[in-house]
């Protein structure tokens, strides 16, 4: 096998699949990329047997095969070599070179037969959606997955369509971890198929590197479901990611229905002024005071290993006074992906679970359990 290819082009290539690539592993071929040289261009797949990518890129190819070698070396190395065409090729026992100028590297490779086996995509069951819905849909709700392996029904984005009373389809987006819960919502063109009307869970990893793909460009990707994976088109990349197997809980009982205490706060003067009282916070809970009054919440924190720090901010409420423990990261996660210059806050009392929602917008909802006092 020999190819010749752009050196950024093939770099690009590299960088795409490092997220995938298993580090620790008992197969070492999941470290690998395999390289698939056919007439014209170069297929690049990398696999943890989880989430996989297969993507194609122009080159010119002299004399076709295949060969998978390591792709964080392999990476390192095309990444320092000079701003030319990379003349790459194998030997025997699966050993490669690559030349670029006058700088020569040979590399162990391993037979590509032990490589796992990436599906054949029928494009015809995908269907067409908007990159910027689901990197904003990603972003509200992905920091809210669970990182408890143990609890692996929660270890990903649970993923459903549902009908509005109107009769227009709505993507939303569920994550949660026992402490929080959100949800985003997003008006979807185009017909979904019967997995996201009943409903899945995208895996942790897959919907990182789903985000990575719609920061890319704008635009639409293909999205489509086959053998219990999701699957991903844009442009010549492929990404396939298997669905996590497990039922997610009935996040709809876990929203409360009787908040009726709103208040409405400014999201950049509550941000501010949690981080600051989150510096004095302990480490291990992060936990600060909210003590909400007719017109003011005084936000404390204290820590006797430290001190004590308290701030007053304005905001609009009617209700009768109220005090309410929180982690500030929870409440930081939150207010980083609202959108509204300000954010209504919906409680009960100080044990029940609390609502945050950006103003004026049904977008985006989040579910925050208090701390107690």
């Amino acid at each position: 096998m020999e190819f010749r290819i752009d050196k950024e082009l093939f770099l690009k290539s590299l960088q795409k699949i490092q997220g995938i690539v298993e580090k620790r592993t008992s197969m070492p071929i999941l470290s690998n990329v395999l390289l698939e040289a056919t007439e014209s261009s170069l297929h690049v797949t990398a696999t943890d047997l989880e989430v996989g990518m297969k993507s194609s890129y122009p080159a010119d190819v002299t004399a076709p095969g295949r060969i998978t070698v390591g792709a964080k070396k392999l990476y390192e190395i095309v990444k320092e070599l000079p701003n030319q065409i990379i003349t790459f090729s194998t030997k025997e026992n699966d050993w490669v070179e690559i030349k670029c100028g006058k700088v020569q590297f040979n590399i162990v490779g391993l037979s590509p037969d032990e490589f796992p086996y990436f599906p054949a995509i029928k494009e015809e069951s995908l269907f067409e959606i908007e990159s910027t819905l689901l990197k904003g849909m990603i972003e509200k709700t992905s920091y809210a997955i669970c990182n408890d392996d143990t609890k692996y029904n929660l270890n990903g984005l649970f993923t459903k369509v549902e009908l509005n009373p109107d009769g227009n389809q709505v993507l939303k987006m569920v994550a949660t971890d026992g402490h929080r819960l959100s949800i985003a919502n997003g008006a979807l063109k185009g017909s979904a198929g019967p997995e996201l009307l009943k409903g899945v869970i995208l895996p942790k990893k897959g919907i990182y590197e789903l985000k990575k793909i719609t920061e890319e460009d704008s635009g639409t990707l293909m999205f489509g479901f086959m053998e219990n994976s999701a699957v991903i088109k844009r442009g010549d990349s492929y990404m396939v990611m298997r669905l996590v197997d497990g039922e997610f809980p009935d996040y709809n009982r876990v929203i409360p229905v009787a908040n009726d205490r709103t208040i409405t706060v400014n999201k950049d003067d509550f941000t501010h002024s949690v981080r600051r009282m989150a510096i004095l916070s302990s480490e291990k809970f992060k936990g600060i005071m909210l003590e909400i009054s007719a017109s003011s919440i005084k936000i404390s924190s204290s820590n006797p290993e430290l001190g004590d720090a308290m701030e007053e901010i304005d905001v609009t409420y009617g209700g009768d006074p109220l005090a309410v423990r929180f982690n500030a990261r929870y409440l930081l996660d939150v207010l980083a992906v609202a959108e509204t210059e300000c954010v209504d806050m919906k409680f009960k009392d100080e044990l029940s679970p609390s609502i945050i929602v950006p103003q004026n917008s049904d977008s985006f909802l989040a579910v925050i359990m208090p701390m107690r006092l």
